[in-house]
């Protein structure tokens, strides 16, 4: 009897241990930097053809990164989503993420938009999903375009008293900086940061959109901005909305030499994952061609993976159709300038 008790007691146990992984099987802990509510259609998509649930936790990319720290090996988090490449790369080498292994997402995403493979051949450490170019806004009546087709210009004394830009600690702004600061070396770079702060109409402040409408009031002549928030304005069911976005030219810089920039909004698996398969189920479904289109019918971003044709109005208005030049550094590059950008920031008065 007491055998047959134990027996039953034992089978219980591995009953219940197996309904809880089966259980634990079905869901992905996801942290996301991305807050936009048209995301909410690519989560329920992936739980209806899946199966999987996913548990959401909200913060920037600096919030997750640093609760990411604080929780250790005790983190519940599997996949990890950030909108900066800065913030990629900063997570990547502070060993917040583990390699992915993937085919579908090594045959997805060209090698520039992730991160450098691990040494011994080991994975990636996040793969860019979705982008949004830096470009330059400007005041169409007052300022020829051909002043502003390059970054280079934005610090040049012809544009004196014109430029409207965010605070430069922004990682937007951080990543950009670094950018530029690999194209042209420190010394190139900080003069051009110092005739930036030249240039200010006014000291940075609000958002991407806020620079956009201070050039569309008059406040400035020019502005720098990320291309989705152009694009919300031209897709804005708001008269006044369209209005402004109709005021402003827009140019994509340095067609002629390296490339616009192009921050980089990317998924890694955290170091610490539970749910590893689940996470890279999702992962490879955000890579997925109904996904990227997602990304830029939904939320105004180009899509990163090889194939994936854009529809999007707004995106064909801003380039008039044609596929535009983007730098090809590698994104390593960019995080590695950083602490550089940031000491060169604090030189030059650069709010």
């Amino acid at each position: 009897m007491r055998h047959t008790l134990t027996a039953a007691l034992a089978a219980c146990s591995l009953l219940t241990l197996a309904q809880g992984a089966q259980a634990q099987d079905q869901v992905v802990n996801l942290y996301s930097a991305r807050h936009y509510t048209t995301d909410e259609a690519l989560y329920s998509g992936f739980t209806k053809a899946t199966g999987i649930k996913i548990n959401r936790v909200d913060a920037d990319d600096a919030g997750i990164l640093a609760r990411l720290k604080a929780e250790g090996s005790a983190s519940p988090a599997d996949v990890i989503l950030l909108v900066d490449a800065a913030r990629l790369y900063k997570g990547e080498v502070d060993g917040l993420f583990q390699p992915i292994h993937s085919q579908v997402l090594n045959d997805a995403i060209p090698a520039n938009l992730r991160s450098q493979p691990a040494a011994n051949g080991g994975g990636i450490s996040w793969f860019g999903l979705s982008t949004r170019a830096r470009v330059i806004v400007y005041n169409k009546v007052k300022v020829q375009k051909s002043d502003v087709d390059t970054y280079e210009d934005l610090g040049d004394p012809k544009n004196k008293g014109k430029l409207c830009i965010r605070s430069g600690s922004h990682p937007y702004n951080l990543s950009l900086f670094g950018a530029v600061t690999e194209h042209l070396g420190e010394p190139k770079a900080e003069a051009w940061l110092k005739g930036m702060v030249a240039n200010l109409a006014r000291p940075p402040k609000g958002g991407d959109t806020d620079q956009i409408k201070a050039v569309a009031a008059g406040e400035c002549d020019i502005a720098v901005t990320n291309s989705y928030y152009l694009a919300r304005l031209l897709r804005s069911n708001k008269p006044e909305d369209v209005a402004v976005a109709n005021k402003v030219g827009v140019v994509f810089p340095n067609q002629q030499s390296w490339g616009t920039h192009l921050n980089i909004a990317g998924g890694a698996v955290a170091r610490h994952a539970k749910n590893q398969a689940n996470a890279v189920k999702f992962l490879e479904y955000l890579a997925s061609p109904q996904a990227q289109n997602y990304f830029a019918n939904g939320n105004n971003e180009w899509p990163t993976a090889k194939g994936v044709v854009v529809e999007n109005p707004a995106l064909k208005a801003m380039t008039g159709g044609v596929a535009f030049k983007s730098e090809t550094i590698p994104i390593s590059a960019v995080g590695a300038n950083i602490p550089k950008v940031q000491q060169m920031l604090d030189r030059v008065g650069f709010p």
